[in-house]
């Protein structure tokens, strides 16, 4: 399987989750993510699902701090439906690296490890997304401004060809290779980036 170098470059997180520990799928429930799960569970890398990776990592990293973070413990809530826009998308991301489900989870074994109602939708808040660990209550607000890292003119160009069907196989090529270096720097160059990814403790 062969992807863009960057992708290994992205930050990691690993999380505790308890129920991987019940039923020994993974030693302590010690489970690493890489930006790589990501694409493989949407499908396609992108400033989106780049977004959301990061979002999340950062997030998880300011609500646990040194401590290791516990999957399945932590809720998330976004201002938007479901069905809006790309929230489905970052939903998906955000329910790999947290275990957080709507209705639709896993119920859990007996009276523990449920993770449904993690997840929120249509919710009154000024950011992107809120993630509230279960246990403290602790909670940050996330924002993400794809803006600050836009797309290339050149890139919409290619983009519009391919779409009409206008491109050859060099275009795509020439697309795929500016549309992924548009994430790398989401990624890397600008990971750090506090215009690009703001992270606001609220409680």
């Amino acid at each position: 399987m062969k992807y863009p170098d960057f992708f290994d470059q992205a930050p990691t997180v690993t999380l505790r989750d308890p129920l991987s520990a019940f039923l020994g799928s993974f030693d302590e429930g010690l489970v690493e993510y890489k930006y790589v799960d990501a694409v493989k569970l949407a499908g396609h890398s992108c400033p989106t699902v780049a977004g959301a990776y990061l979002m999340t990592v950062k997030a998880i990293k300011a609500l646990y701090g040194d401590e290791v973070p516990e999957r399945g413990a932590i809720r998330a809530s976004f201002p938007d439906s479901l069905d809006e826009g790309v929230t489905g998308v970052m939903a998906s991301v955000i329910t790999l690296l947290t275990g957080a489900t709507a209705e639709s989870g896993f119920k859990g074994i007996g009276p523990n490890f449920d993770r449904r109602d993690l997840l929120s939708f249509d919710m009154e808040m000024d950011c992107d997304i809120a993630f509230e660990r279960v246990d403290t209550g602790a909670r940050v607000e996330v924002t993400f401004a794809a803006y600050t890292v836009p797309m290339e003119e050149q890139t919409r160009g290619l983009l519009g060809q391919l779409i009409s069907g206008q491109g050859d196989s060099e275009t795509a090529q020439k697309f795929q290779s500016q549309w992924q270096e548009r994430v790398r720097k989401i990624l890397v160059d600008h990971v750090n980036d506090e215009t690009l990814i703001q992270v606001r403790k609220t409680n």
